[in-house]
């Protein structure tokens, strides 16, 4: 793991654990379902409780300056990590130290209200997001104008296409940089064309912020924005470091899982 000084430190997660308990229904056939029940009717007739253990053991630390990729195929522990840093999940065991302001970004329309026009909708996304900031009026302002919607920032969010809803959502992620910056997944939904002009932004953002977790399937966003990958598999981090060694170990465990 790359050394830090404690000076530097933004982020130090030790020994994050994760387990939640889960419903899980099994269907049985009418013979398997006699015979469970005659052994243990009230375990049948309910529902048994398994325990997933979603992040095991992680450790890793964040400086200024670190750009990182979170890499691993679906189920493998990214969003939820990401969840744990941001407070949205308490972890079972382990701790997490943040220093400096945080933002995190997992889904581009959370808090978002379909009978609202695209202009209210951006008013309530700044509250959320820059709840800190002072200069409120003048983040939305800059986010609309940037979104190029025109007319429909007036128009019920709802009659927006999926694109519209993007542009309108990510022109407000993308408007200030903060200390530790979480973006998951964020790029989803986007036009081609905006896609490239919001890209340009948010790499801006990025590189302004103290330091930034970057969740992605694309290996291009991942090389472009990040100075080093984590890579999860299994709730684990099976390597910490370099990009590009990163993504040849991603490749490697994603076959061997498909194997």
């Amino acid at each position: 793991m790359p050394s830090t000084s404690t000076s530097e430190l933004l982020l130090e997660v030790t020994d994050l654990n994760l387990v939640l308990n889960t419903d899980v229904y099994r269907p049985l056939n009418w013979r398997d379902l006699f015979t469970a029940l005659a052994k243990d009717p009230f375990g049948t007739l309910f529902h048994e409780a398994d325990r997933l253990h979603i992040a095991r053991n992680i450790s890793f630390s964040v400086k200024r300056g670190d750009r990182i990729g979170i890499i691993g195929v679906n189920g493998s522990g990214k969003t939820t990590l990401c969840r744990c840093i941001a407070g949205m999940y308490v972890p079972t065991s382990g701790t997490i130290v943040r220093k400096g302001k945080m933002r995190a970004v997992f889904d581009t329309a959370i808090g978002i209200q379909p009978e609202l026009t695209g202009r209210e909708n951006a008013t309530l996304l700044a509250e959320f997001m820059y709840a800190d900031q002072k200069n409120k009026l003048k983040i939305i302002n800059d986010a609309l104008q940037f979104s190029e919607l025109g007319s429909f920032i007036d128009v019920p969010f709802r009659l927006y296409s999926k694109g519209m809803q993007a542009r309108l959502c990510l022109s407000l992620v993308s408007a200030r940089p903060c200390d530790l910056l979480i973006l998951d997944e964020v790029f989803d939904g986007a036009d081609v064309f905006f896609s490239e002009k919001i890209s340009a932004r948010v790499l801006d953002v990025i590189h302004r912020s103290g330091a930034v977790l970057f969740v992605s399937h694309s290996f291009d966003q991942i090389k472009k924005v990040c100075n080093r990958v984590l890579v999860l598999s299994g709730g684990q981090i099976i390597f910490d470091g370099e990009v590009e060694k990163g993504i040849a170990v991603y490749k490697k465990s994603g076959s061997q899982s498909a194997n």
